[in-house]
This record gives C-alpha cells, structure tokens and sequence, in this order.
C-alpha cells in the first residue's frame, strides 16, 4: 500500500473486485513486446475463456503467459463465469506450463479470480482434481514462475495459478483462502459481518508482505513498461539457479507457511 493513502481492508477488497481493473488481454498486449500467440484447449475436454495462455516475448526473451480472464462485458462475463476457470480451463494451463519447461520458457502468470467455478458440470469433470494437478505442476516446474496478483485472489483458484518462485501483488488487491463473505458465514453464521472479517483475514497486499506470502506491492495503476523490466530482471536472477535448486527454493518458500 502506497504512504499516501491507508484504507481499510474492507475497501482493498472492494477496489480489488472493480469493474475498472484493467481487462487481462489489454494487460497481455502492453506488457509483451511482441505479438501474443494464444493457444486453445486442454486436448482433452474442451477451450476455457476464463484462462488465457500463449506465447510471446518479454523484451528478447520468449516468455509463456497465463492469464485468468473475468471480461468486461456482460457476453463475455457469463462465458468466463465471471473469471472462474473451469477444470478444462486449469488443464490448459497445465499443458502450458510443461510446453514452457520443454522450451526453457519462463512463466508468468496474472490473476484475477473470485475463486474456480464451482458448478455442477465443473465439479463432475474433476475440478478438485484439476486444481491439485496444476499446483503440483508449477510447483515442479524446472524453470522460473512469476505471479501477479491484479484483483481478487480467491482461494484454490488463485493458488493453482500461483505456486510460483515469487508473487507478487498490485496495492488494490486481494488473497485469500475464502471470501470475507464466506469467512463470516462460516465464523459468525452472519455474512454481513463481511467488512469486520476482511479486517480478521490478513488479506491485504500490506499484510501479506509483512506475513512473507507475497515479495512485492506494486503501485496502481500499473506500470506496465516498469513492470515488464521488474519481470525480465527477476526472471534473470532465477535462471542463475540450477533447475534442481530452483524446484527446492519454490518447495521451501511455501513450506515455510
């Protein structure tokens, strides 16, 4: 959180799920600086809007990008489920994922997600499963990870896409094992006791630096160009490592919680 402006955890919440946070493929297109070549698919079931993934370059350096997806307007809100992957769209992302490593590729991932779908249909197909899967695929991933959460951080969802050497978090953002909404049904069986949980849950950019879960807050709105540069630097300092070496420091980093 920026010194210049303190608000409550309620409010970080609710900045984290605006309308106005910037759409993920205007996001793709400003921070590669090459075209973006998306893939489709999980070669399995089915494509999933709610997850973007392709290629593309970071300055000179390929890079794989995975993106949740929310829309911005009401067709494609519906299509994502409102930013909540399926478990085809997690299955893409793991196929994604081994292709980078096969090609030495780092991987960047950018969140904004209440949570994975939780339907009937997703829940049939696997999507704990799924979930499970794309965790332990990026946590045994042989070359670099970066995460960016950029708006809500919502549960497993998030985390499947998070398992990361490093992530970090925009200043109106959030991560968090369940909604506030939830925390307080569950803890109070009064869900509108909502703001007073969100302030229980340690779910801010700010908390979760001092916490260890997150290494870095970055300012909004974002700064796309630093960004790219903060990634290409931080992408240079893990490829120093060994792929063995760089596997036990992402273990030991989510071991330590």
């Amino acid at each position: 959180m920026t010194n210049k402006e303190k608000v409550s955890a309620a409010e970080v919440v609710k900045r984290a799920r605006s309308d106005n946070k910037t759409d993920s493929r205007v996001m793709i297109k400003q921070l590669l600086t090459d075209d973006f070549r998306e893939f489709h698919g999980d070669r399995n079931s089915a494509d999933d809007p709610a997850i973007i993934g392709g290629i593309g370059r970071l300055l000179d350096r390929p890079v794989t990008l995975i993106s949740t997806q929310k829309g911005h307007d009401v067709e494609n809100r519906l299509a994502t489920h409102f930013g909540s992957p399926e478990p085809w769209g997690y299955r893409k992302a793991i196929r994604l994922m081994k292709q980078a490593e096969l090609f030495c590729r780092p991987v960047v991932t950018l969140i904004n997600t209440p949570g994975a779908f939780p339907g009937m249909d997703a829940e049939k197909a696997g999507q704990g499963e799924a979930i499970a899967s794309c965790i332990a695929t990026m946590m045994n991933l042989k070359v670099p990870v970066i995460s960016l959460i950029f708006g809500e951080g919502g549960s497993g969802g998030a985390l499947a896409l998070a398992s990361s050497d490093r992530v970090w978090m925009t200043e109106h953002s959030e991560y968090a094992v369940l909604s506030p909404e939830g925390f307080a049904s569950i803890l109070w069986k009064d869900a509108k006791r909502s703001s007073e949980a969100a302030e229980v849950m340690g779910l801010t950019p700010a908390a979760l630096l001092d916490a260890g879960v997150v290494e870095q807050i970055l300012p909004e709105p974002l700064d796309l160009v630093g960004l790219r540069q903060q990634l290409f630097s931080a992408f240079n300092e893990l490829f120093a490592l060994t792929p063995d070496a760089l596997v036990e420091q992402r273990y030991q980093r989510f071991r330590k919680f």
